[in-house]
């Protein structure tokens, strides 16, 4: 059975479990990788959204600074594999619950990192194994900071930028317009580019908040390469957008 294979068979198995064990229909956001010999737990992604949601514990992405500036899952602290004093610094007391995750379920930082926290008197150390991939796939969206918005400004000449400020005033040169609501519209008008739903889509809004939801709503759209601006108007346009 190959790696991919045997992955996804995994999957079905847990759902499975889960489907027996509460005598219900399975989601597939309740899944987990369900990793045989694994060191440390696994969370779902519902599991993680609420974890997100009530602040329960510190979420660490484990990439570089690079991936997690480009998207990341809002609410979570980058702190690279190859920097793992700097969790030691930050968490220093052993017993705090600690949720790492990286690139999906063929990504080794978080199992190498969890694995290696556990060697360091960790105790309470979980994985959200399915990743990023995962999460930007079961629709929810993820964020994008300045330095990654430079990057892909500089880097990433197909990107669509996406304006959701509720006013019109300041138009940003090279956005297409997109608020709260029109995203099924967009999809079907042509704002965003629905023959290409791997587009790299960035939105950006007068808040972070009201960017976040435009790009939620366009990510259930299918687009799963979306993500929303977590800074300002002036930082977009400092960072070369719309030029």
């Amino acid at each position: 059975m190959t790696g991919a294979r045997a992955a996804w068979a995994a999957v079905s198995l847990a759902l499975a479990v889960t489907a027996v064990a509460a005598d219900r229909p399975p989601s597939i956001a309740q899944a987990t990788l369900a990793e045989p010999d694994a060191v440390t737990p696994e969370v779902s992604t519902e599991e993680l959204a609420s974890i997100l949601a009530a602040g329960s514990a510190p979420v660490l992405d484990v990439r570089s600074s690079q991936e997690h500036a480009i998207a990341h899952i809002p609410g979570s602290v980058n702190i690279w594999e190859k920097e793992i004093e700097g969790i030691e610094a930050r968490f220093p007391d052993r017993a705090t619950p600690l949720v790492l995750y990286c690139n999906g379920p063929f990504c080794g930082k978080s199992r190498r990192v969890s694995a290696e926290l556990l060697k360091r008197g960790y105790h309470n150390v979980r994985r959200y194994q399915l990743g990023l991939p995962v999460w930007r796939a079961l629709g929810r969206t993820v964020q994008t900071d300045l330095e990654g918005l430079r990057y892909i400004l500089e880097s990433d000449r197909t990107a669509v930028l996406v304006d959701a400020r509720a006013d019109a005033a300041g138009a940003v040169a090279g956005a297409v317009r997109v608020r709260r609501g029109e995203a099924e519209a967009a999809n079907e008008d042509g704002r965003l580019p629905h023959r290409d739903k791997g587009t790299r889509v960035i939105v950006f809004g007068a808040t972070s908040a009201e960017a976040q939801a435009v790009a939620e709503e366009i990510a259930r759209k299918a687009y799963w390469n979306s993500s929303f601006f977590g800074g300002s108007v002036d930082e977009l346009r400092q960072a070369g957008g719309g030029r």
